[in-house]
């Protein structure tokens, strides 16, 4: 990770990588090249076994105010057509490398998080948000659909109905509202807002990391199939879950009556 970004910054907190999106004067909208490198910090952090947690947030004022369209509106000022499909690839691998990190990522959430930026928060496992966070599904107002995962992700959360809502209204969410249907797991006071976020992010960096993993995938698994193929994984995963040191270490220290010291293996 001691490759420099040019939009980017980078923070070790122990076994926490906070990546930070930095174009505080665009309120962090998303070109090409801070794409790339997120993709690149993502794909690699998910490889490292020393980082047990992975924080993402934006710089300044807010998380992110969506897909920087800089470059579409000057190629639409010269007739071109643009082609959006190898773009979105870029996407679709971050989207990918957070939904199936094998350990805890956490959206920290202050300002505006609108369009792209805001479904790159929803591919994250846990989301924490200031109470001056707005949400907002910003496409159809550009006459576009939700992409990077808004589509699978909204409706998981917050039902189909107000799925549907927030994608063809394109209304702003406060953040209370937002806790309130389940799009964020908590709302916490702008001024602890960043105290509450490395709390949450050492207890998920501290627990049974493997076991986090497992978790994930079973949970994800269970949203696309029937019960019997839950119950099939849930054996199967258990199987797994009964080698890791971080079992033995749980049960060591219930019957101990001591807090555990899980390693993540």
């Amino acid at each position: 990770m001691s490759t420099p970004f040019q939009h980017l910054l980078l923070e070790r907190d122990g076994q926490v990588l906070v990546i930070t999106m930095n174009r505080p004067e665009v309120l962090n909208a998303i070109n090409d090249l801070m794409l790339e490198e997120l993709v690149a910090v993502t794909e690699e952090a998910a490889r490292d076994n020393a980082i047990r947690c992975v924080v993402l947030r934006g710089a300044g004022r807010a998380f992110g105010s969506g897909q920087d369209l800089t470059r579409f509106a000057w190629e639409y000022s010269r007739g071109k057509q643009i082609s959006v499909g190898e773009h979105l690839d870029l996407y679709h691998r971050l989207v990918q490398a957070l939904h199936t990190m094998p350990k805890p990522t956490l959206a920290a959430i202050h300002g505006v998080a609108a369009g792209i930026s805001c479904n790159i928060a929803l591919a994250c496992d846990l989301r924490i948000a200031a109470d001056d966070a707005r949400f907002l599904e910003a496409f159809s107002r550009i006459g576009l659909v939700p992409d990077g995962g808004g589509s699978y992700f909204l409706p998981r959360l917050v039902g189909l109905g107000r799925a549907l809502e927030l994608a063809m209204l394109a209304d702003e969410l406060d953040a209370h509202e937002a806790e309130r249907i389940g799009l964020v797991n908590r709302c916490v006071p702008l001024a602890d807002f960043e105290t509450e976020t490395r709390k949450l992010a050492q207890r998920l960096a501290a627990g049974p990391t493997r076991t986090y993993a497992l978790i994930k995938e079973l949970m994800f698994a269970s949203l696309d199939t029937e019960l019997a193929e839950s119950l099939r994984l849930e054996s199967k995963l258990q199987d797994q879950a009964l080698t890791t040191e971080d079992h033995q270490e749980g049960v060591a220290a219930f019957l101990q009556k001591r807090p555990p010291r899980f390693s993540g293996r």
